[in-house]
């Protein structure tokens, strides 16, 4: 499912859906909206916060980030709220807030999600990825059980 996203699907349509779901999915991906299923959902989050961050550099291999803005984005990778990060890393929330906003601007994205999105779809993430580990593999063969058609 992961791949299908990277590679642009907007939409996971599972084999044991009702196939009546199949003409809503369809106009919902055609709509710019994404179509997945709960459950498919809770896989590929799973599979996300699974990662190691990517060191976030530009074209000329220069990090964008500072150590703790890396930190930051890795922390919210992993699907930690403000409140959690400022404990992990000993700030204070409002200094989270700020390490976010800097992020933001530095990547071009403006919500949690985004960052989410565009960590996950570096390529190189996917040299540091679990997805050799049991963890991830066992979350692949669910994902595949569960008939995710890419």
């Amino acid at each position: 499912m992961l791949d299908a996203f990277r590679c642009g699907a907007r939409g996971i349509f599972c084999r044991g859906s009702s196939i009546k779901a199949l003409p809503k999915c369809i106009r919902c991906v055609h709509q710019g909206q994404i179509w997945a299923s709960n459950s498919e959902l809770e896989v590929l989050l799973e599979i996300i916060t699974r990662f190691r961050p990517p060191r976030i550099v530009n074209s000329k291999g220069m990090a964008l980030l500072t150590p703790r803005e890396s930190d930051v984005a890795r922390l919210v990778v992993e699907g930690m709220r403000n409140q959690e990060i400022s404990t992990k890393l000993n700030l204070r929330e409002h200094t989270v807030r700020n390490y976010l906003l800097r992020i933001f601007d530095k990547l071009g994205i403006s919500s949690r999600v985004e960052l989410i999105l565009y960590a996950t779809s570096l390529p190189q993430l996917a040299d540091h990825s679990a997805s050799d580990t049991p963890e991830c593999t066992q979350l692949q063969r669910r994902a595949h059980s569960a008939g995710a058609v890419k």
